[in-house]
């Protein structure tokens, strides 16, 4: 029996890819004027940018536990094996809350084989994740090697990004509101990655023309065989700055598959519009 590859909404994946790849997605939520929607379910990313853009304040929820419940649950009635790739939990409470139905689970169904796993990931980084472990499940891989190697490419996922205007940052108290300000002023476009699952700092570059150049030094720096892997990025409906990020990476370091998608609403509520952010690996490609 194929192993079955579960994730979140997160992922920023679009509906043909995990359709495509059989991955079961369960959305997180945004909330905008006191209605609830579920992230690429009953919103799409484009609208969420549209109304942030005319100055409606959004609000995120984790997937709820009994949606967990209810999944994990099936699976293990029917003997299904699968695995929960999660959302980084520094920034997110959605792995903690499946560790807790986790429990539940295999104690009232103690054969069940599932395990829940903390990609440390976020945006299309932990998208490319679930992508090789969809593969590698549809290509009849066995529940061990599925298991090692999505844990390696989640521990080797470089994330770096740039936000168009700090004032979202601000909001979701990433940087101060004095820093937002001044950056405004003063046209900085802040240089940000992932370390152990958190956003950090890298450096601040003046002028957005800079920032994409500096964006494919750093992937200079630490990518490994940058032509032999799958890259992503993902965009706060912006697809134009994307495709020209691609086309650049395309000629510095002959790589040939660059997926393109949009920084779904649960994490474009807290970047914004304008978004662009680059993922690849630090290591060899598995």
């Amino acid at each position: 029996m194929t192993v079955q590859i579960v994730c979140d909404s997160a992922a920023d994946l679009d509906l043909e890819t995990t359709d495509r790849l059989s991955i079961h997605s369960l959305p997180l939520k945004v909330i905008m004027n006191g209605e609830e929607y579920e992230d690429r379910t009953s919103i799409e990313p484009k609208e969420v940018y549209d109304r942030m853009r005319a100055g409606e304040s959004l609000k995120t929820a984790q997937v709820s536990p009994q949606a967990f419940r209810d999944a994990f649950t099936s699976y293990a009635e029917e003997g299904q094996p699968f695995i929960y790739f999660a959302f980084s939990s520094e920034l997110s409470g959605t792995y903690q809350t499946a560790k807790m139905v986790e429990q539940e689970v295999k104690e009232e169904y103690p054969e069940a084989v599932f395990d829940v796993v903390d990609t440390k990931a976020a945006s299309l980084g932990y998208g490319l994740v679930i992508m090789r472990v969809a593969e590698m499940a549809s290509d009849g891989a066995s529940y061990e090697e599925i298991l090692k190697t999505g844990t390696y490419h989640a521990e080797h996922m470089e994330h770096i990004f740039t936000v168009d205007d700090l004032e979202y940052l601000q909001r979701g108290g990433r940087v101060s509101r004095t820093a937002a300000f001044v950056g405004g002023l003063l046209k900085i476009k802040p240089l940000l990655h992932m370390e152990d699952g958190k956003l950090i700092p890298l450096e601040k570059i003046r002028g957005s023309k800079k920032v994409l150049k500096r964006m494919l030094e750093v992937m200079d720096e630490r990518g490994v065989d940058l032509s032999g892997q799958r890259i992503a990025i993902s965009h706060g409906d912006d697809v134009e700055r994307a495709e020209q990020l691609a086309a650049m990476i395309k000629e510095q370091f002959g790589a040939e598959t660059i997926h393109i998608g949009y920084v779904g609403a649960t994490i474009g509520a807290h970047a914004g519009p304008g978004t662009i952010a680059l993922f690849f690996l630090n290591d060899r490609y598995q």
